[in-house]
């Protein structure tokens, strides 16, 4: 396989580790697209997993990128790099992982991306991310789903630089409060950094628009904990996940990154798990 990876962040990091940790089969090649101004930040993250492959090389552009004979971009950057890159990467016949599935609350990329995919070929392949369960979301939307509710509950630090600081004090939290509560849609739109696990869930189940939402800051909590409660026609299920949270980024949940090291995984052994 040639990965190419989108970023050079905490998810970028964690997935390369997860990588390393499973013993992998060796890369042909590793590209990373940075920002010129995170170039050598980027050349320290591959050159810190040069177990992996011998040829690794960061370029600063997406046209760059695209020559390089890459076979797999993961996109590990936020939304827009999945707007401003997606559409090229896919046209070109390249594999696309993306992280940032949130950005697909945007029905109108969604559908781009899918209909570029299906013209060129490529495959956009969505990774669990931060949650489970999602298998069985997606038996419960063939029987009927009554009800989905995704509530993601998180220490105040996870939610600084979100829209949750203009509704809340965080720094003087005395009990968990609820901030948001509505549709998986407007989750996505408002809280780009933190809506991912709601856009996996919705995307597996209801959908964007009547898949529900509660996002809570919790003084006590230690981790991000992630519950799914279902109601459906072949299974009621409640599921409540306490994902650490990264050591780089409090608002990105340590599973995410391993999530599609085992997504790259899947696709050089050709597993079905």
């Amino acid at each position: 396989m040639r990965l190419g990876l989108i970023g050079n962040g905490a998810i970028a990091q964690t997935l390369l580790s997860g990588l390393a940790a499973e013993g992998a089969p060796g890369f042909a090649s590793i590209v990373c697209l940075a920002r010129a101004e995170n170039q050598s930040r980027a050349a320290a993250l591959i050159e810190s997993h040069a177990g992996l492959t011998a040829n690794r090389q960061v370029v600063t552009t997406i046209e760059a990128f695209i020559a390089s004979g890459i076979s797999l971009a993961v996109e590990c950057a936020g939304q827009p790099a999945l707007r401003e890159f997606g559409e090229r990467i896919l046209a070109a016949g390249i594999d696309l992982v993306p992280a940032s599935i949130g950005a697909f609350a945007d029905d109108a990329l969604h559908d781009r991306l899918v209909r570029v995919a299906e013209t060129s070929g490529a495959r956009l392949i969505l990774p669990a991310g931060a949650v489970g369960g999602l298998d069985i979301l997606g038996a419960a939307k063939l029987s009927g789903i009554q009800s989905l509710l995704y509530t993601s509950r998180k220490p105040p630090v996870a939610w600084r630089g979100t829209a949750a600081e203009q509704l809340i004090d965080l720094g003087k939290l005395t009990q968990e409060t609820v901030f948001y509560e509505g549709t998986a849609r407007a989750a996505a739109r408002d809280y780009p950094k933190n809506a991912n696990v709601a856009a996996a869930v919705a995307l597996a189940g209801l959908g964007f628009d009547r898949t529900q939402v509660r996002l809570i800051a919790d003084p006590f909590a230690e981790r991000n904990v992630h519950e799914i409660s279902l109601q459906s026609s072949c299974a009621n299920m409640t599921m409540r996940i306490e994902g650490l949270a990264s050591a780089q980024n409090p608002q990105t949940s340590l599973t995410t990154g391993f999530s599609i090291a085992r997504v790259v995984l899947n696709q050089i052994v050709h597993e079905v798990i």
